[in-house]
């Protein structure tokens, strides 16, 4: 006679909490995953659309927008992005502040790229227009300092990222926009700085993940059901089978 399932105690008692576990996992993966693909679209739309101008108050959503701006560059005003990549050539990024017509506030421009030469200098490059200049590119809100981001340093002209209102106190604006226009490349590919350098790089592996969770938990089931059916048919053997 067959002998029934029985359910050992410490099996599972680790069985419940780590399937929990697993199962929930797999669950959240697939709940990042929608807000990735909406994230993704969002920004794909914003940036496919055609260029407006950038508005003088900001919602805490705009982001990955196409803009335009108007207004005066403040040229004794340039601070250098420290660290920056482009091709595989370490540079700086240009970030200079635009005092824009319309009476809102001060807009700061990312200007563009420039590589370091051999003694670890920035190239030459062209300073800004003068006079009113309508710049067109990406509005991005600045991410926060990383980790593993060095502090910026203001007396020395050392930055590692983005901070608008450190940049407004150095340059002595009253206040300035909570994000940063990443201007558009220039017809002259060979001039420096170099613009364009709005990347986006947000890979979508979610259900890769969940699909990882959910057979983690299904591989913890069969084992814990492959260990009692053998248990079973050991026991029903008998010590004199």
């Amino acid at each position: 006679m067959a002998r029934r399932f029985r359910p050992e105690f410490w099996p599972t008692v680790f069985l419940i909490p780590a399937l929990a576990l697993m199962l929930g996992l797999g669950v959240w993966q697939l709940e990042r995953r929608i807000w990735k693909t909406e994230l993704i679209g969002r920004i794909e739309h914003g940036l496919a659309a055609p260029a407006a101008p950038l508005p003088a108050e900001i919602d805490p959503g705009f982001d990955y927008r196409h803009v335009t701006v108007t207004g005066r560059f403040d040229a004794a005003h340039a601070f250098r992005l420290l660290a920056r990549v482009h091709d595989g050539v370490t540079g700086i990024q240009v970030v200079t502040p635009l005092i824009r017509d319309d009476g809102g506030p001060a807009v700061l421009v990312n200007r563009g790229w420039v590589p370091l030469g051999p003694d670890g200098k920035p190239a030459a490059f062209d300073p800004p227009p003068e006079g009113t200049v309508t710049v067109e590119g990406i509005a991005r809100r600045p991410l926060a300092q990383g980790w593993m981001q060095p502090d910026n340093s203001p007396a020395t002209n050392e930055w590692f990222w983005v901070d608008p209102p450190a940049m407004a106190a150095a340059a002595g604006l009253d206040r300035v926009a909570p994000v940063v226009v990443e201007q558009a490349a220039g017809p002259d590919r060979g001039r420096y700085p170099l613009g364009g350098q709005t990347k986006i790089d947000l890979p979508n592996n979610h259900l890769q993940y969940a699909i990882t969770w959910f057979g983690f938990a299904a591989i913890l089931v069969a084992i814990y059901l492959l260990h009692h059916l053998r248990r079973g048919r050991a026991a029903g053997k008998g010590p004199d089978a």
